[in-house]
């Protein structure tokens, strides 16, 4: 059985509140109002469903939408993420941009990672792949899947 989450529990506590109230002032039995927090309990969760839905359709502009990943080299070391994130969002949906740095200097390595919608993604590869950006020529490709890293190779 699915356990309710947070809101659900909130909706319901609140019916129980106001049947509280309401019921105090006007006499009624106690089964009135625990029929009344029973049906609350069957409200809350249809309630919760709907701004569940609303939350879900102002995340994002299309919900269905795969994210892939782009490999991005050849960048300039003085590039940041918000230029990057620029450039790509001429061609689609932006989820998040990664310029990688070195873990000893801090400094960048010249690659990055740029996340955005499956959709735009050839899109964004033919525009932009082979051109130049802050004075260097753009290698822009589908990222490969890391391997899974042993034990042995992290030392």
């Amino acid at each position: 059985m699915k356990s309710p989450n947070i809101l659900t529990v909130v909706i319901a506590a609140i019916f129980a509140i106001i049947a509280f109230f309401v019921f105090s002032k006007v006499a009624s039995t106690p089964a009135i109002i625990a029929s009344f927090v029973f049906v609350s309990a069957f409200i809350a969760p249809l309630i919760n469903t709907s701004f569940t839905k609303v939350e879900a359709s102002t995340s994002s502009s299309n919900p269905d939408s795969e994210m892939k990943t782009l490999y991005v080299g050849n960048l300039p070391y003085r590039a940041n993420e918000a230029a990057v994130r620029e450039l790509f969002a001429n061609y689609g949906n932006v989820e998040s941009v990664r310029l990688m740095k070195d873990k000893h200097t801090g400094k960048r390595r010249g690659f990055g990672f740029v996340e955005m919608s499956a959709i735009d993604l050839e899109k964004a590869i033919e525009a932009l792949n082979d051109t130049e950006f802050q004075q260097r020529t753009l290698k822009v490709r589908e990222a490969k899947e890391r391997p899974e890293r042993t034990v042995s190779e992290n030392n």
